[in-house]
């Protein structure tokens, strides 16, 4: 009865995890926030500076400009807006699916400080003497035109004014010399002059009305060359309140709707392919075990879904790849379980005990691998921009919670079936061949193989040594030769990128741009028919001429458009961030392993990791992709990716060091490393594979915006699986064997209180 009760639990809590997914997992997906990169929008960067000279840029300062910011967003209506304070001076604005960008961008940065003035640009009173909230959008009277009415607080004040202001009129002086006109500005400047405004066709003042009498009343109206639209935005932004600062942009980021709707389709899709290989793959690697790994990883990426959501995250198409990664850091998990319970069967443990024995000396290497990849993602998260914030916030999630489900979900499931004794002589659904199973009386240790053969991967150090010298001395000179192609993340500027319905034309291109008075740097034309394009300058685009590049392109070749400034003060911050991020990533590396492992497997694993990164950088200088700050969060998920792995194979090393406790000849402690190293490497190949099918499918069917960020990711891998394998452990093997006479290799050997297991 136990055994059927186990199975039929097993099936009912299948059945209710299958139900509640299916039921909520579509609700959930709807009600996440998508970033502007995957619904279109815009994101800007601005430096704050106070009005007033006399004023600090603290706290209290950027928390009202924020206030009257979303203040101001909620009146165009958009609810998904991010506004959040960066560093002592500045504010980072998101608003994701909005419509009209011009308008908002207007809306936003306008620092929205009213005051009246004479032609001698002498203040005679300013947005402090108005009712708050009174200003609206109405109709003149005598023209019918749009205009916009104030409330005064003060109707004594205004009637002076206008008194001394009528004094001066005469009827004989033409307008731009007349001394009784009343001046409204918006964002008057030191330096700004009425006399040099008037002779421009499109002048900085609102409007300049002639007073020929004294007027008592409170209500002012302002008048101009409104449009409904622009008059309703002007008391809009009247009502929202001046903002107390200068906002000055940084960096901005504008991308068309098209361009949103596509990333999202094609990396939905990309991840839906990837997702469904990556459980065939596993299932067909592990059989039963498999199964359940999969099902564990259904609910592992339905819970990381529901806690974003929960969070209030903001989904981007790098979170997005992070949440895949993730399904690789869960089977990764997954397979070093695996591997184990099959090593311990092979060994000739009952199931049950080849289970307990599995779960239990697989937990150290999860536990150990989940930390420094952490490591990596807090880093990230701490020095990256936001959609770097946004990838390292889906990658801690996903860590968490692809540990939580692999130990405690995949093994629960399992200890059912084994519990249940129903897998007692069933070895082959662990994909364990019967006479690969030793007698457990036999004392003998079991040489493990790969592939049914026998390995000697120590003997051949040397050559590794020599292939990862030349493939070092030959990406340093591509590396010299090449340099790397940095984007404007890197370089300030901006790039204007293209997706139009049919096949773009690069003459055709320059042509429009040069009717825009703007010449581009580079224009590559992108996708398989040329219906997109990349344009580069090496200056930065004035935000005012945004729209009107993104209008001309829209009626002269129905493109939608994605454009992206960035100031040389954030590019050279990014470069500086990039390179705090990558050496706090290896110190915080370095010394987690020496105080788990010991600091000579803190040495060889930098080096390891220095090597990954190195030859990341160099297929990017021999390609001449573009090197932007995407990449910089690959490599670091590749320092990640990578330590993972080489923490798995230094633990195996430090477990059989510890079953022989002292090692006095580099012989014996060669071939110590030369059996860890092939009994991890199934696990480290598979995992490989897995999480590189997850990562071609975004390399080949996710949106173009991700190829470079998934060539990082797949070369990063390929580089990571080999140094783990094949160069950090053999590099130890070295260091540390060079004196074992003199210091022989000691790891004190763990008290263990429970019995022999059978």
């Amino acid at each position: 009865m136990k055994t059927r009760g186990r199975i039929v639990a097993f099936f009912l809590i299948v059945l209710v995890l299958a139900g509640t997914i299916g039921s909520t997992v579509t609700g959930i997906t709807k009600d996440i926030n998508l970033g502007l990169d995957l619904q279109g929008g815009f994101e800007v960067l601005y430096e704050v500076e106070p009005v007033e000279e006399d004023q600090e840029t603290d706290r209290e300062l950027l928390e009202s400009t924020v206030r009257i910011l979303n203040d101001r967003v909620d009146r165009l209506g958009i609810s998904e807006a991010n506004i959040d304070i960066e560093g002592e001076n500045r504010i980072r604005v998101q608003l994701a699916g909005v419509e009209n960008q011009a308008e908002a961008r207007e809306l936003l940065a306008t620092s929205a400080r009213l005051s009246f003035r004479n032609v001698e640009d002498e203040k005679l009173m300013d947005g402090s003497d108005l009712v708050e909230g009174a200003a609206s959008q109405d109709f003149s009277q005598q023209t019918n035109e749009p205009i916009v009415t104030l409330q005064l607080k003060d109707a004594a004040k205004f009637r002076d004014i206008t008194s001394e202001l009528s004094s001066k009129f005469n009827p004989n002086v033409p307008f731009p010399q007349r001394e009784d006109l009343l001046v409204i500005w918006m964002d008057y400047q030191e330096g700004d002059s009425f006399e040099e405004e008037v002779q421009k066709q499109d002048p900085k003042y609102v409007s300049a009305a002639g007073v020929q009498e004294t007027l008592n009343t409170s209500n002012v109206q302002i008048t101009g060359n409104f449009t409904v639209d622009s008059a309703q935005r002007l008391a809009d932004i009247i009502n929202a309140g001046s903002l107390p600062v200068n906002m000055t942009e940084l960096y901005s980021n504008t991308v068309g709707a098209q361009f949103g709707e596509q990333a999202l389709n094609k990396t939905v899709f990309a991840g839906i392919i990837g997702i469904s290989l990556v459980f065939l793959a596993i299932m067909a690697i592990y059989r039963f075990p498999g199964i359940i790994a999969a099902i564990n990883l259904s609910f592992y990426i339905f819970l990381v879904l529901l806690v974003f959501n929960l969070m209030n995250g903001v989904l981007t198409l790098q979170g997005i790849a992070a949440l895949i990664l993730g399904v690789g850091m869960a089977v990764d998990a997954n397979v070093i379980t695996f591997e184990r319970i099959k090593e311990e069967i092979r060994e000739g443990k009952s199931i049950q005990a080849a289970f307990r024995a599995g779960s239990r000396n697989s937990l150290r290497a999860i536990v150990d691998a989940n930390i420094t990849t952490l490591l990596a993602a807090a880093v990230l998260f701490t020095f990256g921009t936001s959609s770097v914030k946004g990838f390292a916030t889906m990658l801690i999630l996903s860590i968490v919670v692809s540990f939580l489900t692999a130990v405690f979900g995949t093994r629960f499931l399992m200890s059912l079936w084994v519990k249940s004794k129903y897998l007692k002589n069933r070895p082959g659904w662990f994909g364990v061949k019967r006479q690969d199973i030793k007698d457990i009386a036999d004392s003998t240790e079991y040489e493990p193989k790969v592939f049914n053969r026998k390995l000697k991967v120590v003997e051949h150090r040397k050559k590794f040594f020599l292939a990862s010298a030349i493939m070092v001395i030959v990406g340093g000179i591509t590396i010299g030769i090449f340099q790397l192609n940095p984007g404007i993340d890197f370089t300030s500027g901006s790039r204007i990128e293209l997706a139009a319905e049919n096949s773009l034309n690069t003459d055709e291109i320059e042509d429009g741009l040069e009717e825009l008075g703007l010449q581009a740097q580079s224009v590559v034309l992108t996708g398989d028919n040329n219906e997109g394009a990349t344009l580069r300058y090496d200056t930065v685009i004035n935000e005012d001429r945004i729209a009107d590049i993104q209008s001309y392109f829209k009626e002269n070749f129905n493109a939608d458009t994605s454009v992206s400034v960035v100031s040389p003060i954030v590019g050279e911050e990014l470069v500086k961030n990039a390179i705090y991020a990558v050496a706090i990533a290896s110190v915080g590396i370095v010394l987690y392993v020496t105080l788990r492992f010991e600091f000579f497997f803190a040495l060889t694993s930098i080096i390891a990791l220095v090597h990954d990164a190195f030859f990341i950088l160099a297929i990017f200088s021999l390609t001449r992709i573009e090197f932007d700050v995407t990449i910089v969060a690959a490599i670091l998920t590749i320092i990640g990716y990578s330590i993972n792995d080489t923490i798995v194979t230094f633990d195996r090393i430090r477990e059989n060091l510890r079953k022989k406790q002292r090692i006095t000849t580099f012989k014996e402690l060669a071939k110590i490393v030369n059996r860890s190293l092939v009994q991890t490497m199934t696990r480290s190949v598979n995992t490989t594979v897995t999480t590189l099918i997850a990562v071609l499918a975004f390399l080949f069917l996710g949106a173009q915006s991700i190829t470079g960020f998934a060539i990082a990711l797949a070369v990063g891998l390929l580089a990571g699986t080999y140094s783990s394998l094949f160069l950090a452990s053999q590099l130890w093997l070295v260091m540390r064997g060079k004196n074992i006479k003199d210091k022989p290799v000691v790891f004190a050997k763990k008290k263990r209180t429970e019995g022999p297991q059978v």
